[in-house]
């Protein structure tokens, strides 16, 4: 069966909206929560320019005020949009848009995350295929060795996700810190590798996401990503399906506001 050639992908219009991601919109449509002029739609399912989506009986609207930020995320803060957790990253930094993550730092991690209400940019960022970079300074509680760097850079089995890391950047900064640059996204990932290695990890803090640095941005704080930062976004993901051509249109300040 063809589609009609203006029909879009409900979970990508859910998206589109900024109300949530791709992927958490197929949670709400399994749950039944969506419908589409008032009829419950399933995955797969398919909308029409003019066509109205509740979730859960709210109207999802096109979402023309796309917000891009780059947070300082502080240690005890969680990367979660449930409202119910508390310490959530959404209320901490209490923007007036429905903004969510792109990826996750863990709870005891702190530095650079990138928030957005933006769902399809988020789903290019987040493909694994794409090998985006992103940066770290661990600190370890004991002598940084040359065999320790050797295997961090050059994969650590990590038996429990049932998976060995890809090969990746491993630095010696100091006698305990390290400079690590990943291309995957696994579970505690560092934390694991350096569990392997019998080593624990003192302090995480996460510098960079592909063009996007923390800088001396100061930790609890955010800033809107400039627009350098949204145009090497854009390039980085240009050659995935659907994706996001409304970044170039839009205007940005730059400003740094507290949360």
């Amino acid at each position: 069966m063809t589609n009609h050639p203006d029909s879009t992908r409900l979970n990508k219009a859910i998206s589109d909206s900024g109300y949530c991601s791709r992927r958490q919109a197929d949670v709400l449509i399994e749950k039944g929560k969506v419908t589409v002029n008032g009829v419950p739609q399933t995955l797969g399912d398919r909308v029409m320019p003019g066509d109205e989506i509740h979730v859960d009986g709210k109207l999802i609207t096109e979402n023309n005020n796309l917000v891009y930020i780059a947070l300082n995320k502080p240690v005890g803060i969680t990367c979660t949009t449930d409202k119910r957790v508390d310490g959530n990253v959404v209320d901490f930094i209490g923007h007036k848009e429905r903004i969510f993550h792109v990826g996750r730092l863990d709870k005891p991690s702190e530095g650079l995350l990138i928030m957005t209400n933006d769902g399809d940019i988020v789903n290019k960022i987040l493909r694994a295929g794409n090998k985006h970079e992103k940066e770290y300074i661990v600190r370890v509680d004991r002598p940084i060795t040359d065999d320790f760097i050797y295997k961090m850079s050059n994969g650590v089995p990590l038996n429990e996700l049932e998976v060995t890391t890809k090969k990746c950047e491993v630095e010696r900064l100091s006698r305990f810190v390290f400079k690590i640059i990943l291309v995957q996204g696994l579970n505690r990932q560092i934390r694991r590798m350096c569990e392997y290695l019998e080593y624990e990890v003192v302090s995480l803090k996460r510098i960079r996401i592909m063009n996007v640095s923390l800088g001396d941005l100061p930790v609890g704080k955010w800033r809107d990503l400039t627009i350098k930062e949204l145009e090497g976004l854009r390039s980085s993901v240009v050659s995935s399906d659907n994706a996001p051509a409304a970044v170039k249109d839009l205007k940005f300040t730059g400003r740094r506001r507290r949360p």
